[in-house]
């Protein structure tokens, strides 16, 4: 009898959510064309020009977050050889589906973050939704997205962005809870209102920790490539995932230590910005 409600009971989710999808799914759909619009545009604009113009705006903003020539040497290496071994194209996919991702998960989670910090009420609503997103296995939650948008970029795209926005949140919401009481007493007594406090004191506070909250929000964007890659994002997951299905070993192995590369040059080049920023919180204060 209980076997049978249960039955009963998925049928009906099961429905629901499918009538849901015929009547909705086409606006939702819509909703997100301006997204793809972009994310087709950098896409196409990162495969179609020169290397030599992309590996030194690459090196340009490697510097300028770093200022470590040894770290923008390695980067110029690392996407030289990505282009001579040929997955320039696949690669430039990634960086912009990596872009357009991490860019959501900050204008995203940055305000969510702010408002958990600001209300224990708020944060205890959304901590178990974000221990719920870190947990619950990715294919799970594919299947109502690829239910109301199908295959294609958007929902591989939103698919990553709820697998790495959690870290933002997180660490923007401990950044701002740890910065000095005193230091807050102290522009109140200045007269500063609360959007001030958080505009001036606050926020700049917690950068190093917002930013490493960025740092982890791009390493598990590029972990997600590759299971984005099934239902339809182009990029280096693909051929990884062609390599584990016809059991190429070098195809596999090269576009994964381009990933590798990937994850590595961004998480020096976040960490170094992080500690700079540290380092002039230290002299401020």
């Amino acid at each position: 009898m209980e076997r049978q409600a249960l039955m009963e009971f998925r049928k009906s989710v099961d429905f629901a959510f499918r009538d849901f999808s015929r009547a909705y799914g086409d606006g939702i759909e819509a909703f997100f064309d301006p997204l793809l619009y972009f994310l087709v545009w950098l896409e196409k604009l990162l495969i179609n020009s020169p290397w030599v113009v992309i590996i030194g705006l690459i090196c340009g903003l490697t510097w300028l977050a770093s200022k470590n020539w040894k770290l923008v040497v390695g980067t110029a290496i690392a996407f030289f050889l990505i282009g001579y071994f040929g997955m320039w194209k696949d690669t430039m996919a990634t960086v912009a589906i990596i872009t357009v991702c991490v860019l959501i998960c900050m204008l995203m989670g940055i305000p969510v973050g702010v408002l958990m910090a600001r209300s224990d009420r708020v944060e205890k609503a959304i901590l178990p939704v974000l221990d719920m997103m870190q947990t619950i296995p990715s294919f799970v939650y594919l299947i109502p997205i690829l239910m109301l948008l199908g295959i294609g970029k958007v929902p591989g795209l939103i698919a990553i962005c709820i697998y790495a926005v959690p870290p933002i949140i997180r660490l923007t919401n401990l950044g701002i809870r740890e910065v000095d009481k005193e230091t807050i007493e102290a522009s109140e007594a200045f007269g500063a209102t609360k959007f001030q406090k958080l505009k001036t004191v606050q926020i700049p506070l917690a950068l190093p920790t917002v930013f490493a909250g960025v740092n982890q929000t791009i390493m598990m964007a590029l972990a997600m490539v590759v299971i984005a890659s099934m239902i339809g994002v182009k990029g280096l997951g693909v051929p990884i995932l062609r390599a584990v299905l016809n059991q190429y070993l070098a195809l596999g192995l090269f576009n994964g230590l381009a990933i590798v590369a990937l994850a590595i040059i961004f998480d020096r080049a976040a960490q170094e910005y992080g500690r700079r920023i540290q380092k002039h919180r230290g002299v401020k204060r």
